[in-house]
Parts: structure tokens; sequence; C-alpha cells
């Protein structure tokens, strides 16, 4: 693979870049509008395909939050285009890396020293390129280590390259008024922490000490002498990545269940006990060992859940509310869903909106026993997200609703979702029970 030896940062620099690309598109809406007007053919999958292409193309060397972005748009898999899913999946773990001089470079800037002065052995290839950083094997004191490098100035071109994207988000999620701005604040905010390598570590140690006792589940160890704002270093985990683990063919059922069981139970323990969740459930962020355990290896996105959302959130997801329309309606209010604002005709068409997402939605919570693996709930929430993206009602309406809070909790769920029915998981739902304290 192509290695870079430099990466855009100033915001001149990556708005050509995403120009350039959005060049390409031109030409590919050209092609599919020639040959449609000259064969009287229609292919759409084939105009999407390289749209994709080109457009991860063009992100993968920009790395950062551009890229970021693209990779949690990859878990959006009943909204966006599947050619659109496949491409930007490539950003959880296969990227061009750095090349070897622009890695000794970063880590004699961020540890003092080149690599081969600090460990007993580091290999300059990567491991594993993603967004944010890449992964370098490295050996000391006999120990196997996993030293991530983060990407020079991603932490410092977030706030341009969300001014840049911020146009469309606000056209495709139908946002208006200045209000909008909180909810690009998250965004950046949690980007920035992200690329805050000791902030990670300190997440890191908290919530692998606190969720130890959850069977199945191991963490590696962390080491804060070879830590740094840019680096960060910790064991190296043997094992594949859960997207690898779920493609291949004939595996134990018992073994899916067992993994998936897992992932529930930490997740749930994280958001009920310590009110705090590793925020970005994908494929890339969790191997699975030779021994069939979840290895939990990234923490750099974690959530803080603060009471006043964690409580009518979770109230809103119990059956006999949702069923109550008195109570339903002040949760939502709650929860800024609802505004002062909204005329009777708004309330009652958000209020019927939000019953028919939540009936379905919270479903893995309304009974002790839940199948991931069942086709009628995937082809519901399939169904449910096309129909909305149809709307031309919600369309016309004003999108800007919801506490900020629900961009990285709702983005949570669906990642969770997705996994544990990538899994076909049959589990338990009330066993996180057993590990709170």
């Amino acid at each position: 693979m192509k290695t870079l030896d430099s990466i855009p940062t100033h915001k001149i620099e990556r708005a050509t870049k995403l120009v350039s690309t959005g060049v390409k598109i031109g030409g590919n809406y050209l092609r599919y509008y020639g040959e449609k007007l000259i064969n009287g053919e229609e292919n759409k999958d084939k105009l999407n395909a390289n749209n994709a292409k080109d457009i991860y193309d063009g992100l993968k060397e920009l790395k950062g939050s551009a890229l970021k972005l693209a990779q949690m748009l990859s878990m959006e898999k009943n909204l966006m285009p599947q050619a659109y899913v496949e491409q930007f999946s490539l950003a959880q773990f296969s990227v061009p890396p750095l090349s070897g001089a622009l890695v000794k470079k970063t880590i004699r800037k961020y540890l003092g020293s080149d690599p081969d002065e600090i460990f007993e052995s580091f290999s300059l290839d990567s491991e594993n390129a993603a967004s944010i950083g890449q992964v370098h094997r490295a050996t000391k004191e006999g120990k196997k280590l996993a030293v991530k490098i983060q990407y020079p100035g991603v932490a410092s071109s977030i706030r341009s390259d969300l001014a840049i994207v911020k146009p469309i988000a606000l056209k495709m999620f139908n946002l208006k008024g200045k209000d909008t701005d909180r909810y690009f604040e998250e965004v950046e905010n949690k980007l920035l922490e992200e690329t805050d390598y000791l902030q990670e570590l300190q997440s890191s140690q908290q919530i692998s000490e606190a969720a130890q006792d959850i069977p199945n589940l191991i963490f590696p160890k962390y080491y804060p002498k070879w830590t740094t704002s840019k680096i960060l270093t910790m064991d190296w985990m043997e094992g594949i990545h859960l997207s690898e683990y779920v493609s291949q063919s004939h595996l134990d059922p018992q073994q899916r269940n067992l993994l998936g069981q897992t992932l529930w139970d930490f997740y749930m323990f994280q958001i009920h006990g310590l009110r705090k969740v590793q925020a970005d459930p994908h494929p890339g962020n969790f191997m699975v060992s030779k021994q069939g355990e979840l290895i939990a290896i990234d923490f750099g996105c974690v959530k803080e859940i603060p009471e006043e959302f964690y409580t009518p959130y979770f109230e809103l997801s119990k059956k006999e509310n949702i069923e109550n329309e008195e109570t339903f309606v002040k949760l939502l209010t709650e929860l800024e869903i609802l505004l002062n604002t909204d005329t009777e005709e708004e309330t009652r068409y958000f209020t019927e909106l939000f019953q028919r997402m939540m009936r379905l939605f919270t479903k893995p919570f309304h009974d002790k026993h839940f199948d991931f693996s069942d086709v009628r709930f995937w082809n519901d929430i399939t169904n449910l997200s096309k129909s909305f993206a149809e709307d031309s009602q919600l369309r016309q309406m004003n999108g800007n609703r919801g506490s900020k809070h629900f961009i990285y909790i709702n983005r949570t769920f669906f990642g969770l979702y997705h996994l544990l029915h990538d899994l076909e998981a049959q589990i338990e739902t009330e066993s996180f029970q057993n590990y709170l304290k």
C-alpha cells in the first residue's frame, strides 16, 4: 500500500482536495446522464460505486475528522447505498499509512528519541491505519506492544473540516436556525477528545478496571511511560477484528451468542453503571481472541451521560411510557424533541413519529430475551428509515430537535445493534445487572 510523506493540514489545502473530489463526482454524473440519454438505461449502482470510491480516495489522504465522518457514515447501513457503506467502512482499518520517515519524526517529536532508542524493537511498517492514527508493533522489557501514532495536524484541522461539511450536513439532516451550532459543537468537542491520547489513556484505564468482572471480556494493559497526547502505547493483543470474525462461514452459534452477550453486557454496564460509554462501537474497535474472548481495544470516543439526559431517555424507552401519550409528550419535551414553539400540528406529527420509532427501536429492552438475527426486526428498521427519508412533510419541518446528547448515545445504540446483528446473536437483556455494583 502507498505510504504518505505528508498530510494536508491547512484549511485551503484540505478544501482544495475536497473541491477536486467534487469535480470527479461531477464527471461521474455527466457520464451517468450521458449513458442514460444514449442507451436509455439507468445504472444508479454504478454511479454510487464510482462516487463512493472517489469520495473515499479523497478523504483517505486527508485523514483526520474528514475520514472519521466517513467511518461514522459507514455504520448507517439502512440509510446509505451499499457502495458507500462498503467504501467508507475501509476507514476503520484500511487507509494509506504514514511513511517510515514521518513515523520516526513524529516519535522523536513526542517521545524525545528515535523509536529504536526507546523500544527494543519497532516496526516502521504500520499494522493498522485508520482515520486518526495508525498502529505499530514494538517490544520493550519482554512485552509485545502496540504503539498508536496520531497523524500530524489532525487536531488543528477539525474545526475547518467541520466548517466544510456543515452545509452538507444541514441539508442532509434538515437542520435549520442558529441553534444547530450546539450539535456541531458536540461533534467538534468529541473529535478533539479523540485526538488527546492522554485522555484516551485515562478512559481506557478507568473503564477496563471497572468492567474487569464481566466474563469473556479482556482489555490490553496501557503504559503511561510511553504515552503522550499524540502517542498511545498498550499491550499487543492477539486476535482478529470482529468484522473478519463474522465474515467467516460456519461459525458456532454458541460462540456467536457468547460474544453478543459479552458486547451487550459491556455496553449496558457502561451506560447504567458508569454513566459513560465507548460511543464508537464499530468492528475495528473490537477483536476476538483464539479462545473466543472479546477484546476491547479503543476508548478514544467516550461519551459522558449526564443524569438530566439519562433519566428521561430511558424512561422514554419503557413500553408503558410509549403507550401513555401524556407521559410520552412530557418526556419528549424534556428531551427537547417537542418545542414550546411547536404548532398543534407539529406536536401531533412528531409525537406520532417518535412513537413509531420508539416502539421499534426499544424492542430489545422489552423482553428478557432478544434475537438480533430476527430478519423481521431488521426489515422493519430498514423500512422505517426509508419512510422517513421519503417523507415530504418531515423535510418541510425543522429537523433541529433533540438534546445534543442524542448524537452519540443514538450512535452507540445503532452501532451496538449492527454488531449484534452481524453476530446473529441471541442475548439475555438483563444479565448485565449482575455486574452493577
